[in-house]
């Protein structure tokens, strides 16, 4: 029946908001918030969550409160204040310590402000004997009664939501007079309910109160590869986001609001509140409590929730929440050229040795794809890899192959985002990587007998790895790295691996860079003429004309970089130069890249134009002008997700093999890539680019 169905879907609510407690627990354990209620509305033990978990509840508090307080602060004072003070309403409140975080700020001191929350009856008559057991609550929320509790300036109800007679009859019980200046907050509440109960909520709301303002925090952009992991984990949890396809986007959430009686609305995601309103001294604190290494899943975390604002009533009556947005310089959404085909190079479909992200393939022979490192996934195992791993080409396609090393040499350590270097004499430089972001300190590597790989008979292979014998001036090489690049380049005749960039222990970002000639295994000193570069990490750099392109990146502050900057060859050193494109590049970083046609393409990576996905952008290194391309990847059954992956062109048969990516995604699981896939590069070319 449908009451049942509602009952059901109540507990599965339910469920959510405590693991949402769990999590804001956590975060408040560890410093990023202030809010020590929780530790006693939650009292037994709980799981300490991963960092980007900790980022992303971090924000969130960041938004509500902001939200919150310039309600509180700018109704004060006003004349719709003179018959009746200020009321806040919490739905689907859960375990939520706000009320007492304000109470304790002073913000609902002596004013006459009114707190209700709203929650199913279950939810609030536990939250409500947790206050009664608590004398700090107690005393905060004033003495009274249970109705789920009740208080001075504190109701805590149990109300389904979806019952709007019921929700209204309660309020009106509880004494809040719909002529009370009234903020309604919902943080991820209304996307599990019925799409027509919770647009007819929001009616309600503009219909009933005179003069309010709702704020609004949920989730956005449910059809790209984050957003089918998201959904997909909410619907395993049987608590469905049933409002996402009705409205997908900002702009849709905007509208909803708007034709339902509110008269003004903001909206911002949440990648521009932490730029535009979290200050950078808070940003800088935050990055300092835990190792953190989750970059991409915490942009992508925060274009997939927002934060709204909508209000109705007096011209002077709703508060500048997102007053500083005007000044926030807003970038163009990228423009497709065309979409690039696709197919998978391995018959079969998933392959279980290159479900990893953050390790390199690299090209051996036109006919061996060599794939090192990473964490993913060993026997149904989330762990480092320590097995290397070869695509063999076979009948037209690719297969899957074990390569053994040597009895003799070293294991694989474990590490993952290093560079491999594969070098003209069958050997390979490794360097850099990291086990943890605080276990870096790893030693360079060689591996050899590369040239020996047999096509014909994959599992025969043996590769060697040893150390890479001590290099002269390798003392201020020694700095531990990852995410950072090493290319080939060339001066008077000489070639040297360039060096530049990455994270390294700390939280640091380098800016530093070194030249290890090849052939002599030194690091030598080479002037660099030119403005020294921002520091970065998860960057590309490209061999080209026997310099180096590097672009995009992430840098310290975390702000994505959209610059194109080409070390030259000058006299008896290089010399730094800043390309422009047209159009501009639009900022990204944990892409791939390669120099193929005289065109520099950058495969993938981050950037903040949801929800569009980075495809592959093709750059004319002569004419400098830029195209952007989507991938086509409407045969695939999973989300193919584009960051922390490798690529390797196959010179011989204008393809990309791209194989490998994905990473943690917020609380939604990890998601690894099943397979590799073809990129069928032609099909750039025959656009005229």
């Amino acid at each position: 029946s449908g009451s049942q169905s509602r009952e059901r879907g109540s507990r599965e609510r339910g469920d959510t908001g405590d693991s949402s407690a769990a999590s804001k627990k956590s975060a408040a354990a560890l410093g990023y918030t202030s809010d020590h209620f929780m530790m006693q509305l939650l009292p037994r033990g709980s799981p300490r969550r991963a960092p980007a978990i900790h980022r992303g509840y971090h924000v969130r508090a960041r938004a509500v409160e902001r939200s919150v307080r310039a309600f509180l602060l700018g109704t004060r004072g006003q004349p719709c204040r003179q018959a009746s003070a200020a009321a806040v309403v919490s739905l689907g409140a859960g375990w939520d310590s706000l009320y007492f975080c304000l109470k304790d700020a002073g913000l609902l001191a002596g004013s006459g402000e009114r707190f209700f929350e709203v929650d199913l009856p279950e939810v609030a008559s536990r939250k409500a004997a947790r206050i009664s057991d608590s004398a700090e609550l107690r005393a905060l929320a004033g003495r009274g009664e249970s109705v789920k509790y009740s208080g001075d300036g504190y109701q805590l109800l149990g109300v389904d939501l979806s019952d709007l007679a019921l929700l209204e009859g309660a309020l009106r019980g509880a004494g809040l007079d719909p002529t009370t200046p009234t903020l309604i907050l919902a943080e991820v509440v209304l996307p599990y309910m019925e799409v027509e109960r919770s647009d007819a909520l929001i009616q309600w709301a503009a219909g009933y109160f005179l003069r309010a303002c709702f704020i609004l925090y949920e989730q956005i952009h449910p059809s790209d590869p984050f957003g089918r992991i998201m959904q997909s984990h909410f619907s395993r949890l049987q608590s469905p986001l049933r409002s996402l396809i009705s409205y997908p986007d900002c702009k849709a959430q905007q509208m909803r609001f708007l034709q339902r009686g509110w008269t003004e609305c903001h909206i911002v995601d949440m990648n521009e509140f932490y730029r535009s309103f979290v200050p950078g001294e808070e940003q800088k604190r935050i990055q300092a409590l835990e190792p953190f290494d989750e970059f991409e899943e915490w942009h992508l975390k925060c274009s997939h929730y927002f934060i709204l604002a909508a209000s109705k009533g007096e011209a002077s009556f709703a508060p500048p929440v997102f007053s500083r947005m005007e000044a926030s310089p807003a970038h163009c959404a990228p423009c497709f050229a065309g979409t690039v085909a696709t197919s998978f190079c391995v018959a079969g479909g998933a392959v279980a040795g290159l479900k990893r992200y953050g390790h390199c393939s690299v090209l051996l022979t036109p006919d061996i794809i060599l794939t090192t490192g990473g964490f993913g996934d060993h026997g149904g195992r989330h762990c480092r890899l320590t097995e290397l791993h070869i695509l063999v080409k076979h009948q037209g396609g690719w297969k899957s192959g074990k390569v053994r090393l040597a009895e003799l040499g070293m294991a694989w350590d474990g590490r993952l985002f290093h560079t491999v270097n594969v070098l003209h004499s069958g050997w390979a430089v490794v360097l850099g990587g990291r086990k943890s972001p605080e276990s870096s300190a790893l030693p360079p590597l060689c591996l050899k007998g590369l040239a020996d790989a047999d096509p014909l008979s994959p599992g025969n292979s043996v590769i060697e790895l040893a150390p890479l014998l001590p290099v002269e001036g390798l003392a201020g090489f020694s700095v531990p790295r990852w995410r950072h690049t090493a290319t080939v380049v060339t001066q008077e005749g000489q070639a040297y691996l360039f060096v530049y960039g990455g994270c390294s222990s700390g939280q640091s970002v380098l800016t530093d860079w070194h030249f290890l000639h090849l052939e002599g295994l030194h690091c030598q000193q080479i002037p660099v003429e030119g403005p020294v570069p921002v520091g970065r990490h998860s960057h590309s750099a490209c061999s080209w004309a026997g310099g180096v392109l590097i672009a995009g990146g992430l840098t310290a502050s975390e702000e994505l970089l959209g610059s194109l900057l080409f070390l030259k060859p000058v006299g008896r050193g290089f010399r730094w130069h800043s390309l422009e494109t047209c159009p501009p590049l639009t900022p990204r970083y944990s892409h791939t890249a390669h120099v193929h046609r005289g065109k520099l393409l950058l495969v993938g990576g981050v950037w903040l134009s949801p929800p569009l996905v980075p495809g592959v952008a093709v750059i004319d290194l002569e004419a400098m002008t830029l195209a952007e391309y989507r991938i086509d990847t409407t045969f695939l059954e999973w989300p193919l997700m584009l960051h922390n992956h490798s690529s390797v062109i196959v010179p011989d048969t204008e393809e990309m093999i791209l194989t490998g990516g994905g990473g943690n995604c917020f609380s939604f699981g990890t998601h690894l890539n099943w397979s590799p896939v073809c990129l069928d590069l032609s099909s750039i070319w025959r656009t005229g680019l």
